[in-house]
């Protein structure tokens, strides 16, 4: 171990911000390059604090909270999305890489938060990005769907994010790790988290969604979402006994509602919520196997899962249909799609020797150990349904049933890049099922349990047996139906009608007259004073300065003339005045006494003539 932390979260920004801009011959190993890089990252750190900032000097967001709970997530997610990003690589249009990178990046910055605030950091991030590849999804109602997917979200964060500030007040630290299973803002947080956790009756959002999102992007959403608060709720609320009840619930209300679940990827979509639903009750018993149970099973559910809805997203692909009464015969066409489908249907299944049993069981162990029969009984039944569902309903209605007209669609095997992605996926959930302890040395706390049991495999193949019996016995009651399940998205789904109807007609209504009454009484009102203020100081104001300004540069142009002609002038001639004067007088200057004498006596003379003319 290295202290040398780089955050994954952050290596997936960059690639995302990096792509367009990368040469198209490079595109797709600079994609696969990213999660692979991510994942060795993980190897290399050390346990402990890292990327630990101050904020405004009162509190810290800490980016890198290793330890082993959040490595085994971090694993899982980039493990996930170098798979779908190996299924996508066909994908042409940058943007639905990026939206799958920045959401994984912010699921992997949610599970190394070290606090709350960053943990709503990333929280936030994740449901935007994650609501883009419904966005991008070229049916019909995917942007209408995607922003009732946005609405839940949103409400959701604004829980948590109550809970936050609520919770800091009262405690004044924002480190994330064991809180009260009491008080206004922690009941808040566990809100928020069991939204995410699809927990009903906050599920509906999931197979509304999901099976609206793109063909790839629903790999990345399946696996990130649901188990992201799978592990706050570990983090946080490990323990908590409300959770019980509500995960064994919710493991019974998916196989339920996947039983009249005409749509395969939302038929796969509710069997998401049963199997979170295993985690969710792990998390609620607390106790050491418990947490490992439902660590466990988030591992092995995001690879089974990410398979299982990469199998029915190839179905779409190639045959543009939907619909289990639309489908059958598949198998002659799609050979490989339909093998590595039912590696997964083994897996969610809880066959030995996958994935599934290795990580299910564990958590029905747990409840064992803890004296719950309840909860064991009813997990059981609940993975009885899946077999039933997933493992037998789904893949006998798409691959045989009936004969599929090849001359109607030609129907084949996806692209190559989407059958390794499948594989890569099938091999993941074989090698963990064969070798349950390179997991189980991962998960939190050391175990010591063994799946392999006689009980526990003859357990599971007497159960596995029964259901499929019981299948095949009732196979014409199962057969689909052309109908539409109501869920408890019904009730947002009126309110979010209600809220639009609101703001187009009521709110635009006032706020159109009320547009008015400002534009009549208030701006025509103020123009029209403008006009005349305009006109005032167009006519007077600028005329009186005009005129001034004319009138000075009359003045001016006087002054300079009387100036130029008389002052200038004058004192031009002075000098030669004087000089004329000085001349005529120097004439006068004899140096005789008598003519002097003369020239004063006729001066008297003329003097005495002119004052006796006057009198």
């Amino acid at each position: 171990m290295i202290d040398l932390w780089i955050h994954p979260g952050f290596l997936f920004f960059l690639a995302a911000a990096a792509l367009p801009f990368v040469k198209t011959q490079w595109k797709s190993i600079f994609k696969l390059t990213v999660p692979v890089v991510g994942f060795l990252s993980l190897l290399l750190v050390s346990h402990g604090s890292h990327g630990v900032l101050s904020l405004m000097g009162q509190t810290e967001m800490i980016f890198g909270r290793v330890d082993k709970l959040s490595l085994v997530f971090g694993y899982v997610i980039t493990i996930a999305t170098l798979v779908g990003m190996v299924f996508s690589l066909h994908v042409k249009e940058d943007k639905e890489h990026m939206a799958g990178l920045v959401y994984a990046g912010s699921a992997l910055g949610t599970v190394f938060a070290g606090d709350l605030l960053t943990v709503f950091l990333f929280w936030e991030i994740m449901a935007f990005s994650s609501a883009l590849l419904v966005f991008y999804a070229p049916w019909k109602d995917a942007a209408v769907k995607g922003m009732r997917y946005l609405y839940v979200h949103i409400f959701g964060g604004l829980l948590l994010l109550a809970g936050i500030f609520i919770h800091v007040g009262e405690t004044g630290t924002t480190v994330f790790d064991a809180l009260p299973h009491e008080g206004v803002g922690p009941m808040l947080i566990l809100c928020g988290f069991l939204l995410n956790a699809a927990v009903p009756p906050f599920s509906a959002w999931l197979p509304d969604a999901y099976p609206e999102s793109t063909i790839t992007g629903v790999v990345f959403m399946s696996a990130l979402t649901t188990k992201t608060a799978v592990y706050v709720l570990l983090r946080g609320f490990a323990g908590a006994e409300i959770l019980v009840p509500l995960g064994v619930f919710m493991a019974l209300y998916g196989v339920v509602y996947a039983v009249i679940e005409n749509d395969i990827r939302r038929l796969l979509a509710y069997h998401i919520i049963s199997q979170v639903g295993y985690m969710v009750a792990g998390a609620g018993m607390g106790s050491e196997m418990a947490v490992n149970g439902a660590t466990s099973h988030a591992f092995a559910h995001i690879l089974y899962k990410g398979l299982l809805m990469m199998g029915m997203s190839s179905v779409m692909l190639m045959t543009g249909l939907r619909k289990l009464t639309d489908l059958g015969g598949l198998y002659k066409y799609m050979p490989w799609t339909f093998m590595l489908y039912m590696i997964g249907g083994f897996a969610i299944s809880g066959f030995p020797f996958f994935s599934g049993f290795v990580s299910k069981s564990m958590v029905i162990s747990a409840a064992q150990e803890l004296h719950r029969p309840w909860v064991a009984m009813l997990l059981t039944l609940a993975s009885a349904g899946t077999f039933l569902h997933t493992g037998l309903k789904l893949p006998y209605y798409v691959f045989f049933w009936k004969d599929w007209d090849q001359k109607k669609i030609e129907a084949k095997d996806p692209p190559k890049n989407m059958i390794w992605g499948m594989a890569l996926a099938a091999f993941a959930c074989t090698f963990i099922g064969l070798f349950p302890g390179a997991l189980y040395q991962a998960l939190p706390f050391d175990s010591d349990y063994h799946p392999y049991t006689w009980g526990h495999v003859i357990g599971a193949y007497q159960i596995l047996l029964l259901t499929g019996v019981g299948f095949f016995m009732l196979l014409k009651m199962l057969d689909p139906d052309e109908t539409i399940s109501m869920d408890t998205d019904w009730t947002y789904r009126k309110a979010i009608h209600g809220f639009t109807w609101f703001v187009k007609k009521p709110v635009v209504w006032w706020e159109t007259r009320a547009v008015e009454v400002y534009k009549s009484h208030l701006i025509e009102p103020v123009k029209k004073f403008s006009r005349i203020g305009w006109t005032i100081d167009t006519w007077v104001f600028d005329g009186v300065v005009n005129f001034a300004g004319w009138s000075t540069r009359i003045e001016s142009k006087i002054l300079e003339m009387f100036d130029m002609h008389l002052i200038d002038g004058a004192v031009t001639s002075a000098p030669t005045i004087i000089e004329a004067s000085a001349k005529r007088l120097r004439k006068l200057q004899t140096g005789f006494i008598q003519n002097y004498t003369l020239a004063m006596i006729v001066g008297v003379v003329v003097l005495g003539i002119v004052a006796l003319i006057v009198i």
